[in-house]
């Protein structure tokens, strides 16, 4: 696997591609396949052991090298990652203080009636799959905070036959929890489209054969603080999605 002709941002410490969906960020330590974090340390092995390992129930240790944040496998769009240790400590602080933005395309299902709004709901694990995490009642363990903003970009409504029963939006977390924008969305019942965990029962939609969620820009300072604002083009499932619904105000 080579990332390189994904590469978006790069300096001493940082670096920063278009993760393409389909890709995991770090081995989970059940199933052998390619990671970014492989292709990184391959690429840069002087980023090996950067960051923070994990350390499984087992023993065993998982190799997250430069990993900074995660995207979800089938979550396409940008993924900050750290070269150095210093990069990765600079990087970490800034999640940490929330003061990184990231914001998100998605299409989800159904209509959204409000044109823009705040998802704040703590966000626990499924008590039905442990692979799932919840917004609702029920949910088990630590509840942790979680907000999203979202707004509305485009509707289904009125168009074509085959074309209703999504809506567009723009999702800004400002909290980072695990599979945030799906549980939140999935809380409203309006799961993303193509999520196979958290809307298996649903049909694909819009010609999507994946999550239909892309990491469209990132905001960060860098280690000379000064202000970066990295976006990542959209895959073709996405410009494709765009073109059947006629939305070109693509920020």
């Amino acid at each position: 696997m080579n990332l390189s002709d994904r590469i978006i941002f790069e300096d001493d410490d940082i670096l920063a591609i278009n993760k393409p969906a389909g890709i995991v960020v770090h081995s989970d330590g059940k199933t052998v396949e390619p990671s970014v974090s492989e292709w990184l340390v391959k690429k840069y092995p002087e980023a090996k052991n950067v960051g923070e390992m994990i350390r499984l129930e087992g023993g065993d240790i998982i190799d997250r090298s430069g990993v900074v944040h995660r995207l979800d496998r089938d979550t396409s769009g940008v993924l900050l990652l750290a070269k150095t240790q210093k990069g990765y400590e600079h990087l970490k602080k800034q999640f940490q203080d929330r003061t990184i933005q990231k914001t998100y395309y998605a299409f989800v299902y159904d209509n959204v009636k409000e044109d823009h709004g705040t998802i704040s709901l703590k966000i626990g694990k499924s008590p039905s799959d442990f692979r799932k995490y919840s917004a609702g009642r029920g949910a088990m363990g630590e509840m942790r905070d979680a907000t999203t903003y979202f707004q509305v970009l485009k509707r289904g409504d009125g168009l074509p036959a085959g074309r209703q029963g999504f809506t567009l939006v723009e999702a800004k977390p400002k909290t980072g929890r695990t599979h945030q924008i799906r549980v939140h969305f999935t809380a409203q019942q309006r799961p993303v489209v193509g999520d196979k965990l958290y809307a298996s029962s649903k049909e694909n939609i819009l010609g999507f054969k994946r999550l239909a969620l892309h990491a469209r820009r990132v905001e960060f300072k860098d280690l000379n603080n000064n202000p970066q604002i990295l976006v990542a083009d959209f895959p073709e499932d996405f410009l494709n999605a765009f073109k059947e619904i006629g939305f070109d105000k693509i920020v």
